[in-house]
């Protein structure tokens, strides 16, 4: 729930639009609804500006339904992450609108207008096999108001591709740069950008890649100023920052 539904909703109440038990059923299940097996925030968007994002992987397919009808229920825009073909069908039936990305791995249902931002994040990779971490994080920051320019496979083993593209990462608010392997990504365009960069090391890469830890101690040892470094494979965490900076 926004702030301009409640200002609306004691707005009602003040001009005897609606009743005042109206109004307090209303608010009766904030700050969260207790589904059982799950507590839904619908006190978050007040707080933090973004409603509750669902992480899917490890719930059932039922707990998700359910989680994304309490939330439709309430007019919020919803986003579901690490989310399976079949859990998104189970939503769809009940939500034709809502929408999967395969690579992403996310389901978006959106009832309320995206108020976009004038300045866009870059959402940049190393190489293709990087870009469903980085289409989490843009997917992120697309459905909490931004636009996003997806800059993908322009890795070091290349890197004249990345000076190519380098007047869109430069105009950026914020640039996400997500690699794998030896995560030299975010300490290169660290070094070519004024804008702050949100490093994300991927899990792609060989056996001494250790998952992706090679390239998360790599991003953090970097010796480029204004880059931070997310979880591995953490576009979610990654695009989620790149808004609140953006909005700043």
């Amino acid at each position: 729930m926004k702030v301009e539904n409640i200002k609306q909703l004691l707005e009602d109440v003040k001009n005897n639009k609606i009743q005042i038990e109206e109004a307090l059923s209303t608010l009766k299940e904030l700050p969260y609804q207790d589904l059982g097996f799950a507590k839904v925030d619908h006190h978050r968007e007040l707080r933090q500006g973004y409603p509750e994002v669902i992480y899917c992987e490890g719930k059932t397919v039922e707990h998700i339904v359910d989680i994304v009808g309490v939330m439709v229920d309430r007019g919020s825009n919803v986003l579901g992450t690490r989310a399976t073909k079949e859990m998104y069908d189970a939503v769809k039936k009940k939500h034709p609108i809502a929408i999967y990305n395969e690579l992403a791995r996310t389901i978006t249902l959106v009832q309320q207008e995206i108020k976009l931002q004038a300045t866009h994040i870059a959402v940049i990779t190393g190489g293709t096999s990087d870009i469903p971490v980085a289409e989490e994080a843009a997917i992120t920051a697309e459905i909490l108001g931004n636009k996003v320019e997806r800059v993908y496979d322009v890795g070091v083993a290349g890197i004249h591709r990345l000076f190519s593209k380098l007047d869109i990462i430069r105009e950026a608010q914020v640039v996400v740069a997500v690699a794998g392997m030896e995560g030299a990504l975010g300490s290169v365009i660290g070094g070519l950008v004024d804008k702050p960069v949100i490093a994300v090391p991927t899990s792609v890469g060989y056996g001494a890649n250790f998952g992706g830890l090679a390239a998360l101690l790599s991003m953090l040892n970097s010796c480029a100023s204004g880059t931070a470094v997310v979880n591995i494979d953490n576009g979610f965490g990654a695009g989620y920052m790149a808004s609140m900076i953006n909005k700043l």
